[in-house]
């Protein structure tokens, strides 16, 4: 009987050897298919090899023991520079354990907000003048002085759509401290609406499991467009009626 329990908890990765036709199952729950539905769902992953090699190298983390530390590297990472976006893993580690989605959530958002800090304050240490200087020797100064000062006057607004949209989050954190957006101002947009595309992609798979990927894939984006269009409607109409 001792055996016989011993057996049941040796790792499946060991028993595997035993049995070739059996896959080892993740630590995470992340399957085969998972990986090929999430790298499916992008454009740019479906045609182009490399692309394609890249994503499945980021979700393949969904299937091993390092998953969270994954987690926690591409959110921060991306924010930055990084190509893949956070979402990507995200969703398949909620889609391999549904009842973590919100844990995994937590992760996702605080190291994006971190990541996306780290790309303002390296902006902001460029400065706006160095910007310009650059532009200025592509024939774009002008322009450039123009864009940034129009950055900095709606740095909080321009930082919220980064955080909620499909816009690159990294961008315009990069952009915000070329502008000299305040690090307050940055950092109050980015906590009120990083959270909020993270959290609500968990939720969905929460809340609706399998069905929920497919409407995230096809409609979650443009959700959140109209979402941010709204809230900016808003806003407007509140100006417009005090004054």
């Amino acid at each position: 009987m001792a055996a016989r329990s011993r057996g049941d908890r040796l790792p499946q990765r060991k028993r595997a050897l035993d049995d070739p036709n059996e896959k080892p199952a993740s630590p995470t729950g992340v399957t085969d298919e998972i990986i090929e539905e999430e790298v499916q769902a992008h454009g740019l992953a479906r045609r182009i090899g490399p692309v394609r090699r890249l994503y499945e190298w980021v979700l393949h983390w969904a299937e091993t023991r390092h998953a969270g530390k994954a987690m926690a590297l591409l959110a921060y990472t991306e924010a930055i520079f990084f190509p893949v976006p956070a979402d990507v893993l995200l969703i398949a580690l909620c889609m391999g354990r549904p009842k973590s989605s919100f844990r995994w959530a937590a992760v996702c958002t605080f190291w994006s907000v971190v990541g996306g800090a780290t790309a303002m304050l390296l902006g902001l240490a460029v400065g706006q003048q160095r910007v310009v200087e650059i532009m200025g020797w592509l024939g774009q100064g002008d322009s450039a002085q123009q864009a940034l000062d129009l950055l900095r006057q709606y740095g909080f607004w321009t930082v919220a759509i980064a955080a909620l949209t499909p816009v690159p989050y990294n961008v315009c954190s990069w952009l915000a401290g070329f502008s000299g957006v305040h690090p307050v101002t940055y950092l109050i947009a980015s906590v009120l609406f990083r959270p909020l595309r993270f959290f609500t992609v968990a939720g969905l798979v929460y809340l609706i499991g399998p069905p929920a990927k497919r409407f995230i894939d096809r409609y979650f984006n443009l959700a959140t467009v109209l979402f941010m269009a709204l809230v900016l409607a808003v806003v407007l109409a509140l100006r417009y009626l005090r004054h």
